[in-house]
């Protein structure tokens, strides 16, 4: 996990509704992410490899199918880390 990456895939909102839809829904093919927006598979794409990039997602294959899935340990390190600086 690299902090830069992560804050950079937090940052665009389309990433974050995608991490909010996998918190909901659980385990999604990127077909299935894909229909929920009014976006090109290709951006989805990237988004979705920006967001395993930041370690923010699994992926597993399955027969020709891709899944993603919401890592929350980067989220549980990244709450660790802010929490520091509380007084």
């Amino acid at each position: 996990m690299s902090f830069p990456d992560v804050f950079k895939a937090l940052s665009d909102p389309v990433r974050r509704e995608i991490l909010t839809l996998l918190k909901q829904q659980g385990k999604m093919s990127a077909g299935e992410i894909a229909a929920e927006f009014e976006l090109s598979n290709a951006t989805i794409s990237y988004h979705l490899s920006m967001l395993k990039k930041a370690d923010l997602v699994f992926e597993t294959r399955y027969q020709k199918y891709i899944y993603y899935e919401i890592n929350t340990s980067v989220f549980e390190s990244i709450a660790m880390w802010i929490l520091q600086f509380r007084e």
